[in-house]
């Protein structure tokens, strides 16, 4: 006689995953408008990253390395560290929709 397996449902968040994965940060993320790059200033081992929650900066290092990036998911990192090289994107952004 066959046993019957139930399926284990899955955790649901709620939130909806836009990139190709939830923590990682992948090289498709990378910001390539000319008038945002303008605007915001970062050392030079760093890159402009746009996912589903906003912008953030993170390490060149850490794009498709397969590794969570801290940078991404660091709540405390967006509101603190990236809000002052990311507040003349905003304004950026809300004037082109």
């Amino acid at each position: 006689m066959a046993k019957n397996f139930i399926k284990p449902r899955k955790h649901e968040t709620g939130r909806t995953i836009t990139t190709k994965t939830p923590y990682g940060t992948t090289s498709d993320m990378l910001v390539t408008d000319e008038n945002i790059l303008s605007k915001v200033e970062y050392p030079e081992n760093f890159v402009l990253v746009k996912d589903g929650d906003g912008y953030y900066i993170t390490q060149k290092s850490r794009l498709d390395s397969g590794l969570a990036d801290p940078n991404r998911y660091d709540i405390s990192y967006r509101n603190s560290a990236c809000s002052k090289f990311l507040s003349s994107i905003s304004e950026y952004d809300d004037n082109k929709t």
